[in-house]
Formats: structure tokens, sequence, C-alpha cells
């Protein structure tokens, strides 16, 4: 256990905190959704954080590659259910994601045997976009710049199902 896979185990821990308080704190449009929007970044932030010390330091793991995507599923898909069940994200959008991740991720756990494999271009994109659309919905934004005919929102989180599954695509071409 090195500093970088720490930082990603302290993601995976804390994410629960971060759904308890997103959950129970979230008010559309209130300015405790500043906090709850800075605690996401930070969060999201930690994400390269743990990428960069282990490059940067020379402990890069076999453990830390396939802990940091999971750290990443339990954090964006914790907070897309978390969002859904308070009715801000609809269902269709968390399932499709999740059933990508959880995919993937079983993909990820059945070739570990030969081999790991590292996040590509493509899925690193699709966590940025998913960070920015969980991001639009838990900012007050959504409610304080209610446009009729356009919402920001959605077109975010188009983007992200498009990107999630082009970016699995992608993933399975390259890794065979």
């Amino acid at each position: 256990m090195n500093l970088a896979n720490l930082i990603t185990v302290f993601r995976i821990a804390i994410t629960p905190v971060y759904l308890f308080f997103l959950y129970y704190y979230f008010n559309p449009g209130g300015m405790s959704n500043w906090i709850l929007l800075l605690l996401f970044i930070l969060l999201a932030a930690s994400d390269g954080i743990d990428g960069a010390v282990a490059r940067r330091k020379g402990i890069v793991t076999k453990l830390g590659k396939l802990l940091d995507p999971i750290a990443d599923k339990v954090f964006l898909g914790g907070t897309f259910v978390t969002l859904s069940l308070m009715q801000i994200i609809p269902w269709w959008v968390t399932i499709a994601i999740l059933v990508r991740e959880i995919a993937i991720t079983l993909y990820r756990l059945v070739v570990i045997k030969d081999r790991v494999i590292p996040a590509s271009g493509s899925g690193k994109s699709k966590t940025v976009l998913q960070c920015i659309a969980l991001g639009w919905y838990i900012s007050p934004l959504p409610w304080t710049f209610m446009l009729t005919g356009f919402d920001i929102g959605y077109g975010l989180l188009y983007g992200a199902v498009f990107l999630t599954w082009f970016s699995a695509i992608e993933y399975i071409r390259e890794s065979r």
C-alpha cells in the first residue's frame, strides 16, 4: 500500500459520507448546493491526484490501476443514483451509465489474469463529461437559469451517455 493507493482507498471510503450529505442537504437552487458542489469537485479532483502522485513518485501498481476505476465508479455511480433517487436526473441516464460501468468493470476483472488495461483517452473524457453533468445538477445553476426550450443539463447528460458507451466500445476494441 503506497500513498497513491491510500488516496484511492480514501476516495472509496469517503464517498458514502459525501452521498449522505448530498441526499440530505441538497436544496434545488439553494446556497448549500455551492458547498456540495465544492465537495464534489474536490472528490472528483482527487481522481487526478492519486494518479499524479503514482506517476511522479514512480509507484504505479497493478492494484492502483485496478482500484482507481473502481473508485471512480463508486463515486460517480453513487452520485448518479443519489440524484436519480431525488428525481433530479432521469433513471434511464443512471441505468445506461451504470450498465456500461459494471460491464466494463467485470470485463476488466476477467482479463486481469492476462494484463491490467489502463483507462483510455475516451474513458477519461467520459469521466470528465460525467463530472461536468453531475456538477451542473448539484450546483444551484439549473434552477437559477431556467431556459425555455433549452436545458444545458440534458445536453450534458446526453453527451455523457453517448461518450460513456462510445468509450466502452473503444475499450473493448483496444483490449483485444
